[in-house]
């Protein structure tokens, strides 16, 4: 008997079709990763497994019984539970409150905290976490957040359990602490069903991987027999590389677009100093604390700095605001596109329009048709899928909502253009569009700085490279002189070798 069985199922969105007869099983204690580009169907399919969605065709089983979940409590009183790319817990509350939210035990008509404490410190000994159930969520740090996610769904006797993206936001140590509780789940006969972009993970966690393509089942593979570039071509139905590499000649000019003197903000980020040319990528690279969003944050004025000084096109300039950035042709394309990169619910047609409103007035009021045109322009040329300028861009998959967010900076014609974790969580096939992206800027003449944790893209993309470390700038180099064992070495030392 399977542990999971998805039968024929096919889930239709307005003018999309986002799965497509899809059929597959899953194995009883077994890891197993689903890939596929985004928008390939993989976030809908777990939707549907929890609850979320249950106006589709087609049949899932759980341990052999069709199921019809009308909601995800209804998922959960079944043992299939999720741990979500975005923790969402609630900081005034404890660890265990937050475990046992909305099924607390009771004593009467009154909670029972000696209960719950009690059992939400065997789950988190269970999970060899070193949290305790009266903590206080202040000051907890993604992995121990994740955590306090596991510990819920083990409380809830989870049979099942998927984990979506779960290492995104993980430092490496985080990641593999998250990586020993998922074999140690397996190894307590739990069905773990896995969502990740990171192959390398996959590889290595997963027993066996089933590919998704543009909302189709592809196949079911066992990692152990399955090379990689075999996987990545059965999920863009094309060869690409799983390293970024500049195709065109690089176009850097000696002209000094920004130059950055002595940036500090105090306790967060001290002397920071450096150029930025014109037709260039500039790249930060360093491990999580290095405070590298911090700082192109404080360029964007989106945070505030105490010492140092900006200057643009050989001017010294004063960015108290995101809106003095922009009046300066200075863009961010934001590390959390989600809460800061567009505004949810709006169409993509009026997320790209948000940063230049003023270009589409007349007479007062907003002339629709220009609006429509600019979108219409930067859908085509990105390749902004669906190709609807009134799709809702909540709605779509991680690479399109990127998408979205870097068109709505082209409107603005900006000069300079900040993109922090431009790739994050976003498919391989997404991440080739990107990179091509980024080379049609700079060969514009167009100046950029990538911020970026993925060591092959900093030392593929960049011309040149910043290494940071606990708020310093460690080293600089050029790009004849990258490779990962210098920057791993500046990123995590900080001395020279």
């Amino acid at each position: 008997m399977h542990a999971i069985e998805f039968d024929h199922v096919t889930k239709v969105f307005p003018g999309v079709v986002a799965l497509d007869d899809v059929s597959f099983s899953v194995r009883p204690g077994e890891i197993h990763a689903l890939v596929g580009e985004n928008g390939a169907g993989k976030s809908t399919l777990l939707n549907i497994l929890h609850g979320v969605y249950h106006d589709y065709s087609g049949t899932v089983r759980i341990q052999g019984d069709a199921i019809t979940f009308r909601s995800t409590h209804d998922a959960i009183r079944t043992g299939v539970s999720k741990v979500h790319q975005e923790i969402s817990l609630v900081p005034g509350l404890s660890v265990a409150q937050n475990i046992f939210l909305g099924y607390e035990p009771r004593r009467g008509p009154f909670i029972d905290f000696d209960e719950m404490n009690r059992e939400a410190n065997e789950l988190l000994s269970r999970l060899n976490s070193p949290l305790h159930a009266t903590d206080s969520l202040q000051g907890a740090s993604t992995g121990e957040m994740q955590m306090i996610s596991v510990a819920k769904a083990l409380f809830h006797n989870a049979s099942v359990i998927s984990f979506d993206e779960p290492t995104s936001s993980l430092s490496s140590a985080e990641t593999e602490t998250l990586m020993g509780v998922i074999r140690d789940l397996r190894s307590q006969g739990i069905t773990i069903l896995y969502v990740s972009h990171r192959l390398d993970e996959v590889f290595d966690i997963a027993d066996r991987v089933t590919v998704l393509r543009d909302g189709r089942y592809i196949g079911t593979y066992e990692t152990s027999e399955i090379p990689r570039q075999e996987l990545i071509r059965k999920m863009v139905g094309r060869d690409v590389s799983t390293f970024a590499k500049r195709h065109n000649k690089r176009c850097f000019t000696d002209e000094v677009v920004l130059r950055v003197e002595g940036l500090s903000s105090h306790g967060v980020f001290h002397d920071i100093s450096f150029e930025l040319h014109r037709g260039e990528i500039l790249g930060f690279s360093g491990l999580v604390g290095a405070k590298r969003t911090e700082v192109v944050r404080a360029i964007f004025g989106a945070d505030r700095f105490t010492d140092g000084t900006i200057e643009f096109k050989g001017e010294t300039i004063q960015i108290r605001n995101p809106i003095d950035a922009l009046r300066y042709g200075i863009g961010l394309v934001p590390e959390n596109r989600k809460t800061e990169g567009f505004v949810r619910y709006l169409s993509n047609q009026d997320n790209i329009a948000l940063t230049c409103l003023r270009r589409f007035e007349r007479i007062g009021f907003i002339d629709a048709t220009k609006k429509s045109k600019n979108a219409e322009s930067y859908v085509q040329r990105l390749k902004i899928t669906p190709p609807r300028i009134d799709f809702p861009t909540d709605t779509m998959s991680g690479g399109n909502q990127q998408k979205v967010v870097v068109a709505k900076w082209l409107s603005t014609d900006a000069d300079i253009i900040i993109l922090d974790e431009p790739t994050k969580g976003i498919d391989v096939g997404a991440k080739e569009e990107m990179y091509a992206l980024l080379e049609d800027l700079v060969a514009l003449g167009k100046s950029l700085i990538v911020v970026s944790s993925e060591l092959p893209e900093i030392i593929g993309l960049c011309d040149r490279v910043i290494v940071m470390k606990e708020g310093q700038k460690m080293a600089e180099f050029s790009h004849e002189e990258l490779d990962e064992e210098r920057i791993l070495h500046y990123s995590m030392e900080g001395t020279d070798i």
